[in-house]
């Protein structure tokens, strides 16, 4: 190896300022899907994703019904030879919904390994992609910590103490048990802080640092919060959202070890009576107004893994009540459907919505039912109206459905679609030719 001395050497100043470790994988840089809020139109480099347009405006249009909870119950099929973004879509769908829509990714070779039935391991994971938000009023102290006393007792027995808070309109002396002194050291509180105590469990959470002693210090850690003295009473009442999942709920709910499952790679066998229950009791708090259900999204990556077994249950978790978005993706054109010796392409077996349809788009829809299918007619009813109210119209008219004829394939387009690329997909010789084609556009 050669060195050219003349190249002259510069020093790089290293950064004294950790600013922790990021692991670098093949999709972590992706954070969207690149596309317009409003339009909806795809960028053409944004967000970590470049090329792949009509896909990215498609999976847009997913993600803009599954935040609405317009669609549900329903699958999508993203297909496309290997290496042209399939993962990255779906990644970029995932950062799109945002941390309180869930959000489930499965290989379908987890399906095999796990110690659980195959039909057990895709109930848990379409109950995790199907969210809870449970909602619950608590009765709250909160304020400022004005001063902190403790009395120890000499012999070791009950400790005692006072704790004094104030808003800015009010101040206030209040006794401590032993369980409160003992939270004491944990949240580190001095006079000075900003703390929310819940009456009825005692639980003390620090809020942050009161900007009336900002100053009371030199040095000051870069993590310290400054908030406001909270304003008029002492006692509020507030609302608190928690987001689960249906499977967390199952998991607490069923065993000896409780939420502590949680924590384990394998949960085991849950009951289906423990599953009714729960279902029951959700839909009574959704009726109370206590909890609203969000169907999420789950995505299975390399589908033609699955077998005919794994296809009929997902064919019929679909048509139950709760139920989230699938996204499926394949790289595999016509190929042996596992556990059949049935040939098809990607190995796969394939009202009243309030929307105001014009007379030719109705036709339109009417025409798409006859030459395709109705399932296919009925699902795009959902797309077609999103993009009007894009273009903020009142109706659905026939350019809308026509877009969402040409983001969306219907099965006979799929098949035509795999057979015209054949030489690019991975059939059962495992032999692919990226060079076959140079359509950019081929997912």
């Amino acid at each position: 190896m050669a060195f050219n001395m003349d190249v002259p050497i510069s020093a790089i100043a290293e950064s004294k300022e950790l600013r922790g470790l990021n692991l670098v994988t093949a999709h972590s840089h992706i954070r969207g899907l690149g596309v317009d809020v409003e339009s909806l139109q795809p960028r053409t480099s944004s967000q970590g994703l470049v090329g792949q347009e009509k896909a990215r405006k498609a999976a847009a249009v997913i993600v803009q019904m599954v935040k609405e909870g317009k669609i549900a119950g329903r699958a999508v099929l993203i297909a496309g030879p290997p290496s042209t973004g399939k993962t990255a879509i779906a990644m970029g769908m995932a950062q799109s919904l945002g941390p309180d829509v869930p959000f489930t990714m499965l290989a379908s070779p987890e399906i095999f390994s796990m110690a659980i039935s195959k039909s057990e391991a895709l109930t848990q994971e379409f109950r995790k992609s199907i969210g809870v938000r449970i909602k619950e009023d608590l009765e709250i102290i909160e304020g400022e910590v004005v001063e902190i006393q403790i009395d120890r007792s000499v012999t070791g027995g009950n400790k005692q103490g006072k704790l004094t808070i104030k808003t800015t309109d009010m101040e206030t002396i209040y006794d401590m048990g032993t369980k409160m002194i003992d939270s004491m050291p944990k949240e580190r509180l001095i006079a000075g802080d900003v703390i929310s105590i819940e009456k009825s469990s005692g639980k003390i959470t620090k809020l942050g640092r009161s900007y009336a002693r900002s100053r009371d210090y030199d040095a000051i850690g870069a993590d310290t919060n400054f908030v406001l003295c909270p304003e008029g009473e002492l006692h509020v009442r507030k609302r608190i959202v928690h987001t689960v999942s249906l499977h967390e709920l199952d998991v607490i709910n069923s065993g000896s070890y409780g939420f502590l499952s949680l924590f384990s790679s394998h949960t085991g066998e849950i009951r289906s009576e423990v599953r009714d229950q729960i279902n029951t009791k959700v839909a009574e708090w959704e009726e109370e107004g206590k909890a609203e259900i969000i169907p999420g999204v789950l995505f299975i990556d390399e589908v033609h893994m699955l077998d005919i077994e794994c296809f009929s249950y997902i064919n019929r978790a679909l048509e139950a009540e709760l139920g989230p978005m699938v996204i499926m993706a394949s790289n595999r054109g016509q190929a042996r459907l596992r556990g059949t010796t049935y040939t098809s392409p990607h190995a796969i077996r394939a009202q009243e919505e309030e929307v105001d349809l014009s007379p030719v788009a109705l036709t339109l829809l009417t025409k798409i039912g006859q030459e395709s299918n109705l399932r296919y007619a009925i699902n795009i009813i959902t797309t077609s109206h999103l993009l009007s109210q894009k273009r903020k119209a009142k109706d659905v008219t026939a350019d809308d459905v026509q877009r969402s004829f040409q983001l969306f394939y219907d099965p006979a387009r799929s098949v035509e679609f795999v057979n015209r690329y054949a030489q690019r997909f991975i059939g059962d010789q495992g032999i692919v030719s990226l060079s076959a084609c140079t359509n950019s556009d081929a997912v």
